[in-house]
């Protein structure tokens, strides 16, 4: 199924990539070779203050963190932070991580980022920083877009292979770098950087915001390993009367109800031993497991829905019932920490299977994250069921 509306042109030239159309930046830079972006976003004013950033910092439930460096070596703190340095102190920077759970502009600055699919779209991250500040050379396992917010900031950036580090300090900090590349950036300025490439972004002056983008790179061990959990929850589910995280509702599988069987069992004189038969079978029984698109659907759908727990919802008081009468004006949004991703029948909310017929204008709202009130007019029962749901949790709300 497609959407209602017209996706994005992913051939048209944009600003934001430097004059590349998105189907140019994948295809030549992503998860290739690093781009500077030279005034992506012209004029840029960030969508929060440095005085909002610190103030975030204060919260119990926003993730934060304090990174000095000095004569006694370098330092890391954990928030909430009741009192910061002064920005006349310089070389210390602050990390407020997952902003965009916490402020509806600048989860909408995120989502400028959508020619890449949701399902790698990870957080945006702010740090402000006083003249000096950084967390040293070092390397992500992710990609990232280092939007420059607030004042300059210097970006050493590496293609090297050794990625060794310093032992015994509480950061990441390379042992060699060797840096190819040195550049400023201003506001509104903006680099891309696949995963591994080193870097060292150090502040220039006082008074200085990155904005971080930052899109997750799952290992193949995480994608085995859920996997496998699927799978196995959905025999548990069938069988065994127990339903896992990824077991409900079910999918259709094999009969795996048969008990094992050793009628040809000869008398043993070793009774502790394993029997090689009961072995064999075990080992049979995997020929019969479900490990298709669905049963990978269902574990990724539920897993890059999933919220983190200071993801917080705020229900509104007045949201309508749309089982029982659509507003004739205005339109449903959905919450900023919501996710909604969908695959073939499967629809996946904030770490749940949806119980809900899939959709065009369901599909529709999951790809521009808001339907108008004559598209909700469109939808069958069970959908509305479910947005009045979505409505009494907070996950979506109405804008009239």
């Amino acid at each position: 199924m497609t959407s209602l509306y017209a996706p994005l042109d992913i051939d048209l030239p944009t600003q934001l990539l430097g004059g590349l159309s998105p189907r140019e930046f994948m295809r030549d830079y992503w998860q290739k070779k690093p781009l500077l972006i030279r005034q992506a976003l012209p004029g840029f004013q960030p969508p929060v203050t440095i005085r909002d950033v610190q103030t975030l910092a204060r919260r119990e439930e926003v993730e934060s963190r304090l990174v000095s460096h000095g004569t006694k070596g370098w330092s890391l703190k954990q928030g909430p932070f009741r009192r910061l340095p002064p920005m006349t102190q310089a070389h210390w920077t602050l990390l407020v991580q997952s902003a965009d759970l916490h402020d509806d502009d600048t989860a909408a600055l995120m989502r400028l980022f959508r020619f890449i699919p949701d399902a790698r779209l990870d957080d945006l991250m702010i740090s402000i920083a006083s003249d000096g500040g950084g967390v040293g050379p070092h390397y992500d396992s992710y990609d990232v877009f280092l939007l420059q917010g607030h004042g300059q900031r210097r970006w050493r950036t590496s293609s090297q292979t050794d990625l060794s580090l310093v032992p015994g300090l509480p950061l990441k900090i390379l042992a060699d770098f060797q840096p190819d590349a040195d550049d400023i950036l201003e506001p509104g300025d903006m680099l891309y950087l696949p995963p591994h490439v080193c870097h060292d972004g150090i502040a220039v002056g006082a008074d200085c915001m990155t904005l971080s983008i930052g899109f997750r790179v799952p290992s193949q061990a995480t994608l085995a390993r859920g996997l496998l959990e699927s799978a196995a929850d959905q025999i548990c589910a069938q069988h065994l009367g127990a339903a896992g995280l990824y077991g409900q509702p079910y999918l259709p599988g094999p009969d795996m109800s048969a008990l094992y069987s050793d009628a040809d069992q000869a008398p043993t004189q070793h009774p502790a031993a394993l029997p090689e038969h009961l072995i064999d079978s075990a080992l049979a029984t995997l020929q019969k497991i479900r490990l298709d698109q669905a049963v990978a659907a269902r574990f990724l759908g539920q897993w890059l829905t999933s919220l983190p727990e200071n993801a917080l919802f705020d229900p509104a008081d007045d949201a309508p019932l749309l089982t029982e009468e659509i507003p004739a004006t205005g339109q449903l949004v959905l919450d900023r920490c919501t996710r909604l991703m969908y695959s073939g029948q499967q629809v996946f909310i904030n770490g749940e299977v949806a119980d809900v017929t899939p959709s065009v204008v369901l599909h529709a709202l999951a790809d521009t994250r808001s339907l108008p009130a004559q598209d909700i007019a469109l939808l069958p029962a069970d959908n509305l069921s479910a947005l009045d749901e979505w409505l009494q949790e907070g996950w979506a709300h109405w804008e009239r």
